[in-house]
């Protein structure tokens, strides 16, 4: 068996030579049509440019032996691509919960995961109510109607999970109202088609009405709160009426992580299965691009990132966040994200969207398995 630069040589070589004709690949192979003329392999990278990542998309890093075409999209897009679509993209970002639903229920076998986990996000600042029905914690949210667009995607099944770990509050002591129509403009839903081959037991989701949004729906009354991804358009106006469940969700965000040590995961880097098994040093040469990218974007904030921030207490917040999370606070690999990785394999069960309970071993690309961001 070849060892990996072996491995990679053959895949430069071959690269080289279809470069200039000399090789032409099926339809279904993955480099069709897509070498750079220095010999490098060209590779598409997708997802959002987020500052960590930017040092890939403008090439002042680089993937070793190749060369990265990177193309930005949103979540839904690129879920889309990867579940249903063509399936070209060699690297891209997928949201977490979708994948795994993909994976369990509907056998999704075309992409391997990558323990780059590029969104991570609390979710205490999620939740949002109608501030005259009388809901002031967690626990009176029990028998309430929610609004949400979608109902398993990635924020909304963490949303889920810590209600009920924290406050007892279980899925099915909510009545769910489902929306297709997010009133965050810009905002598209990362729900999964495979949550319909395993509905939810004794939880009651029914669809809101035609052409009302999650905004639309809280502000007439029809539902009482709203759990919402990024921020609904109720909120962003300051509606008097509307205001997050938790005053401060910094600070309730803050003890959920000193007591379990998770910075939840929403969308996570996946490779195609065939590529990464034919170049088996392409995983860690991806892996080490993202973990290079992100020490850059790490220095910039130290160094200068706060004169180019509008924000006036930049580095305060900068500093402190490294003080309670460590220097590496945005970290990759499995090691430092593991509780967050098997409280989502949980919460999936746990939540009836999942057949079983799913592991790491199954899902990441076995190569990656020890890898670990180089020193911060």
């Amino acid at each position: 068996m070849k060892n990996h630069e072996d491995s990679r040589r053959s895949f430069l070589r071959a690269g080289a030579a279809s470069a200039i004709g000399a090789a032409t690949l099926g339809a279904n192979a993955w480099a069709d049509d897509k070498l750079a003329q220095n010999g490098d392999a060209s590779i598409t990278i997708a997802g959002y440019p987020y500052e960590r990542v930017r040092a890939i998309q403008d090439g002042r890093v680089k993937v070793a032996g190749c060369k990265v075409k990177f193309e930005t999209s949103k979540i839904g897009e690129l879920n889309q691509h990867v579940f249903s679509g063509p399936r070209t993209r060699d690297v891209t970002e997928v949201g977490l919960i979708p994948y795994l639903l993909a994976f369990c229920n509907g056998g999704l076998r075309d992409y391997q995961l990558l323990p780059i986990f590029v969104l991570k996000v609390f979710r205490h600042k999620s939740i949002f109510v109608h501030t005259d029905r009388g809901i002031t914690k967690p626990e009176d949210l029990r028998g309430r109607k929610v609004a949400t667009v979608g109902y398993s995607s990635s924020g909304l099944t963490w949303i889920r999970g810590l209600l009920q770990d924290a406050y007892g509050v279980k899925p099915e002591d909510i009545h769910w109202v489902v929306t297709p129509k997010d009133s965050a403009k810009g905002q598209t839903g990362g729900v999964s088609r495979w949550e319909k081959l395993l509905p939810p037991k004794n939880v009651s989701i029914t669809q809101a009405p035609k052409g009302k949004d999650d905004s639309t729906l809280l502000l007439e009354g029809e539902v009482d709160a709203i759990f919402h991804p990024a921020e609904p358009k109720a909120y962003v106006d300051r509606h008097p009426k509307i205001d997050r469940l938790f005053s401060n969700p910094r600070k309730v965000e803050l003890a959920y992580f000193k007591k379990t040590g998770i910075f939840p995961i929403m969308h996570i880097v996946a490779i195609r299965s065939e590529l990464a098994k034919a170049e088996p040093w392409l995983p860690k040469a991806v892996f080490d691009a993202y973990s290079s990218a992100k020490q850059l974007d790490y220095d910039e904030m130290r160094k200068i990132r706060w004169a180019y921030s509008s924000l006036p207490w930049y580095g305060q917040e900068f500093n402190e966040t490294r003080e309670i999370m460590g220097e590496n606070f945005y970290s990759y690999g499995i090691k430092q994200n593991r509780k967050a990785l098997e409280a989502a394999f949980r919460y999936l069960h746990q939540q009836g969207l999942a057949k079983r309970e799913l592991t790491i071993k199954e899902l990441f690309d076995p190569s990656t398995l020890e890898l670990a961001d180089k020193k911060q």
